[in-house]
């Protein structure tokens, strides 16, 4: 407790371990270090699953530390993928508006279909569609994040506005669906440099960055050019940033 009798946030706890000479673990540290070391998912289901986008295996999987029971994650499979090296794999993050209903606000929905033809047309590989609705914040938080964009914030702001972080996605259940999958050695389809990072933390090999390539509508054109700039994807065949205007952009942190 702090001096004034309310609960001490992270903050405040860290000068008081500096204080003391205590060391301090964060929930969030504690969740990871299990993830690394502890299976914490569970295969549920499995059916082959015909789709217009090609044939796969599709398997859902439960988090054991998700209290969330609807929050299944689902893995689409072409092929024998056990074992093998340079395995063509997407990981997606739900999209409800883009994925189902094929909103122009964003390029969810045609980056979904353009992984699963891709793996389709490889012969094998992983399409995982990870239950991580609006990068994390949900699909009530994240209409509430397009109003705030309506009245002339970009996605990054309207996030942070409604006091979330411009990313809270975490991506140590997915590499473990991929693990017990048997999936080590992977070329990753992600326009994200902080996804590659994010999976190569929990024993993943990820031997190739294959870009995802989406063309701008006028509904998402700030949407993609703020992804550049601001979070750093590469949305460009040349690896390179530079903002939908066809501007050099920043290069910063973050698909």
């Amino acid at each position: 407790m702090n001096d004034d009798g309310t609960m001490a946030r992270l903050p405040e706890l860290i000068l008081f371990a500096e204080k003391h000479g205590l060391r301090i673990v964060s929930i969030e540290d504690l969740i990871a270090y299990r993830s690394k070391r502890e299976k914490l998912v569970e295969k549920i289901a499995s059916v082959n699953l015909p789709t217009a986008h090609g044939n796969f295996m599709a398997y859902a999987y439960r988090s054991l530390i998700d209290d969330n029971a609807d929050h299944v994650h689902m893995a689409l499979v072409k092929g024998d993928v056990r074992g093998k090296r340079s395995v063509l794999v997407r990981v997606h993050s739900e999209c409800l508006t883009g994925d189902v209903f094929g909103s122009l606000r964003c390029d969810c929905g045609s980056q979904l279909v353009k992984a699963m033809e891709m793996v389709e047309r490889e012969g094998e590989g992983v399409v995982l569609y990870m239950r991580q609705e609006g990068r994390g914040i949900g699909i009530t938080e994240k209409l509430k994040a397009y109003t705030l964009q309506e009245e002339g914030l970009d996605t990054v702001e309207a996030n942070e506005a409604l006091g979330f972080a411009a990313d809270l996605r975490d991506y140590g259940i997915g590499a473990q669906i991929l693990l017990d999958l048997g999936v080590k050695n992977i070329r990753l389809i992600t326009n994200n440099p902080k996804k590659v990072v994010g999976l190569q933390g929990y024993g993943l090999e990820i031997v190739e960055r294959v870009p995802l390539i989406i063309p701008p509508n006028k509904f998402n054109e700030r949407y993609l050019d703020t992804k550049e700039t601001k979070m750093g994807h590469f949305l460009h065949e040349d690896g390179l940033s530079r903002g939908c205007s066809g501007k050099r952009g920043e290069e910063d942190e973050n698909d």
